[in-house]
């Protein structure tokens, strides 16, 4: 069976994150939601998704395709509904379509399918914040897919151990003289990744591959460092996709960065208003700040954005792809995509200087700034244009 992956509707409610990836290529736990469904499914994936991303992601149809909303998380029970689907049936959950069986070039009318309720319990990353909202139920259900009848490697003597049934050290992993508590939720670090003498973790934890903890790092779970990412001084329920970094002194909380982010030195979040009241964040769909139902909610940083030292991010910031803030104040708690500037005022980061970071940057890390990156960028350059000062 092929099967293809397809935004829906919560694409525009993940926004600043799917400006720059399918909804498929989140990451919540350990693995992105593509790795999770390619692993239930022993099977590669393709992806429907908006048509400046799809150079990159393309679809690949054939005779007969499983099409499954990627905002859905797989467990076992949903993957067995999966492989059980048969043509002109589809999976629904209160309003949402989350998957359907149909043939290549098949004029797809929902109304014809024979309905079926989606079984059972299953994780949904439906807004932004849910990415660390939800990260502690997502890293347990990869810790037990990835580790299941496998063996960690040794942890070092050296480090205070709690709970190290659910600490899991892949090939290469090095973590000395630290103090690692499993009791509140797994620890998984990935191949080649390091924690640093002196931090302090306290789970669920995902150190994904190559991903570097500094050291005296004090780390709260559910928390993500992706791969290729730094996190340092005080984090605690955040997540990071892949080579960003927080290497620094200074608090991250309740919080998600995208790739290639960096936080300069003593940067901090707000993630709890002075009054406790609820939290609300820009919302792109509205073009206003939607309630997010939330008492603790901190920054929502996208790919390629960075801040300057001593950076103070208040309650529920977003912050789009490609700004650069910097500056003493607190900027606004929405910073368009492109933005230079901070609390003072803000004027447009243009893209051929952005680029030229962006590619120094990243071939820093052996990875190259493709023509599809550019492209990508300078479409999220056009379409974010309204947001701007300037």
């Amino acid at each position: 069976m092929n099967y293809i992956l397809f935004d829906g509707s919560a694409r525009n409610r993940l926004l600043p994150f799917t400006f720059t990836r399918p909804v498929a290529d989140i990451r919540v736990g350990i693995l992105t939601i593509r790795e999770k469904w390619e692993l239930l499914l022993k099977s590669t994936t393709s992806t429907i998704t908006e048509d400046y991303l799809a150079e990159k992601w393309p679809m690949v149809e054939l005779e007969e395709n499983v099409m499954i909303n990627a905002s859905f998380l797989p467990n076992s029970e949903f993957l067995m509904q999966i492989k059980n689907l048969k043509p002109n049936q589809a999976i629904f959950h209160q309003e949402d379509i989350v998957a359907f069986h149909a043939y290549e070039d098949q004029e797809v009318a929902l109304g014809d399918y024979e309905q079926i309720e989606l079984a059972g319990e299953v994780i949904q990353i439906n807004n932004s914040w849910d990415i660390f909202s939800k990260n502690g139920e997502a890293i347990e259900a990869d810790f037990d897919l990835l580790t299941k009848d496998r063996k960690s490697q040794p942890i070092h003597e050296s480090n205070y151990v709690k709970n190290p049934e659910r600490i899991f050290l892949e090939e290469g992993a090095e973590v000395e003289n630290c103090s690692l508590n499993a009791s509140t939720g797994p620890i998984y670090v990935g191949k080649n990744a390091k924690i640093l003498e002196g931090s302090l973790i306290k789970g669920a934890l995902a150190v994904c591959e190559g991903a570097l903890v500094k050291m005296g790092a004090k780390i709260y779970g559910p928390t993500t460092l992706g791969p290729g990412c730094r996190g340092g001084g005080e984090i605690n329920n955040a997540v990071l996709f892949a080579n960003s970094n927080k290497g620094h002194d200074g608090y991250l909380g309740n919080s998600v960065l995208g790739e290639w982010c960096n936080l300069g030195a003593d940067t901090n979040n707000s993630n709890l208003k002075n009054n406790y009241a609820e939290v609300r964040i820009w919302d792109y769909e509205t073009e206003g700040f939607a309630k997010t139902g939330l008492q603790f909610c901190g920054l929502m940083m996208a790919d390629h954005s960075k801040c300057g030292i001593n950076t103070m991010f208040n309650t529920g910031t977003v912050v789009g792809v490609s700004a650069n803030i910097f500056g003493a104040g607190f900027p606004r708690n929405f910073v368009p995509s492109f933005s230079w500037g901070g609390s003072a005022g803000t004027t447009v980061y243009k893209t051929e200087k952005a680029f030229e970071v962006a590619e120094i940057v990243m071939k820093r890390r052996s990875i190259e700034f493709s023509e599809e990156d550019k492209k990508i960028l300078e479409h999220v350059f056009e379409e974010t244009s309204k947001w701007r000062r300037g």
